[in-house]
């Protein structure tokens, strides 16, 4: 059976974050087909095991192990907040599934509903935002995951290792297990029970993010037909009843913004607090290999420049995609003020105050209700975290 352009559509536009996320047991199942439910779930509770008991615990308790020497704990670190934050963005959006269908809802609608060739043009161009920004996104930590994978098969690894966290064949990443790992086949085991695990943590990870930007691209999409149809309105016969659909419509986006803030506020006050961190830590950990006259190991240095970049580009991910809000809506508060309200009918000109007075507000999404996520909070962010490196610098001198 052919299904309808709307449908191929949508498909074709939610495709690799659903398969990302369905793999993670993430992705809200059909209600109404009890098995899928109970594989979603399992798929969950096994990409949760994997993560905390295969890398987060271990990692933890090698941190413990080696407390007091700051340069293992900084390359310690590195790893085990990154395995924290994954945990908690899988917990953040499996708590919050109920609220995330109503928005997957709304997508499949969109794109399902009847629409000019221009609304829909305007919808493929920012889905194909969205999944290059998912594909490229995904680029940089295969390559990391692949090398990270790779090199411990042949003796080598991109971490700093001492004899105290590695006192047989490396690991990928610094953990500590009951068991020694140092001999074959539990080496082996022990190696390719980490990859499964890194490569599962990654998909947690970032495939979260990239969910978020499907939601914002699609969102914007939608304020962008609004906006189209807001500064065309005389094309249309009955101008009453398309401004009753346009301040409906206007009001349907204002509550899924809402939503998609409530959704994700708590994992981007953790994300904020991740980056600051990782960041600081990472400054420090290149500021005493120059002042001790050393040198980083290629493939560190490759690690190191991967992980700064990849950090660097999601939290610019979530600012940018908070941008974009605020500046559709402030278009939209735009357009209902410069339309020519005085060749209208008094009446209908006085319905053009709904939209002005709901546009003039600025639609955020936040870090925990607090901050707007937004391209001047991201320059805040890098000017703190340079100022924190460069306190660091001046002691260190």
């Amino acid at each position: 059976m052919e299904h309808s352009t709307g449908y191929n559509d949508f498909e074709w536009a939610i495709g690799l974050n659903r398969l990302m996320l369905k793999i993670i047991g993430l992705w809200p199942p059909d209600s109404r087909d009890p098995h899928e439910t109970i594989k979603s779930k399992f798929r969950l509770l096994c990409s949760i095991i994997i993560i905390l008991f295969i890398l987060t615990i271990p990692t933890f308790a090698s941190l413990i192990k080696i407390w007091g020497n700051m340069m293992l704990m900084i390359d310690n670190l590195i790893y085990s907040l990154s395995l924290l934050i994954a945990l908690f963005k899988v917990f953040i959006i499996w708590y919050k599934q109920e609220d995330l269908v109503l928005l997957i809802d709304m997508i499949a609608i969109d794109w399902m509903k009847p629409k000019i060739k221009e609304e829909r043009d305007v919808m493929l161009k920012l889905t194909n935002i969205s999944r290059m920004i998912a594909i490229y996104g995904w680029l940089l930590p295969f390559i990391v995951t692949m090398i990270c994978i790779t090199l411990p098969c042949f003796g080598r690894t991109i971490r700093y290792i001492t004899n105290l966290t590695d006192p047989g064949k490396p690991m990928m990443v610094q953990t500590y297990y009951l068991h020694g790992v140092s001999k074959s086949p539990q080496f082996e085991l022990t190696l390719l029970a980490q990859g499964i695990a890194l490569c599962t943590t990654c998909i947690a990870y970032y495939s979260i993010d990239h969910f978020l930007g499907l939601l914002v691209l699609h969102v914007y999409g939608q304020m962008e037909n609004l906006h189209i149809r807001l500064t065309h309105m005389e094309r249309y016969t009955n101008f009453d009843s398309v401004l009753k659909y346009n301040v409906q419509d206007h009001s349907r986006l204002i509550r899924s913004i809402q939503i998609i803030d409530d959704s994700f506020d708590l994992l981007l006050i953790a994300i904020i607090l991740y980056f600051d961190i990782i960041f600081c830590l990472l400054g420090f950990f290149i500021i005493n290999v120059l002042n001790d006259d050393g040198q980083l190991p290629f493939m560190q240095l490759v690690c190191v420049v991967g992980t700064i970049i990849s950090v660097l580009l999601h939290m610019c991910l979530y600012c940018v995609v908070g941008e974009i809000l605020v500046t559709q809506c402030e278009k939209i508060h735009r357009a209902a003020y410069e339309y020519a309200w005085y060749t209208l009918d008094p009446k209908a000109a006085r319905n053009l105050i709904l939209i002005m007075l709901r546009a003039s507000k600025p639609l955020y999404i936040t870090a925990g209700k607090t901050f707007p996520m937004t391209m001047a909070t991201f320059c805040n962010l890098l000017k703190t975290s340079a100022g924190y490196i460069s306190v660091l610098l001046a002691n260190q001198d």
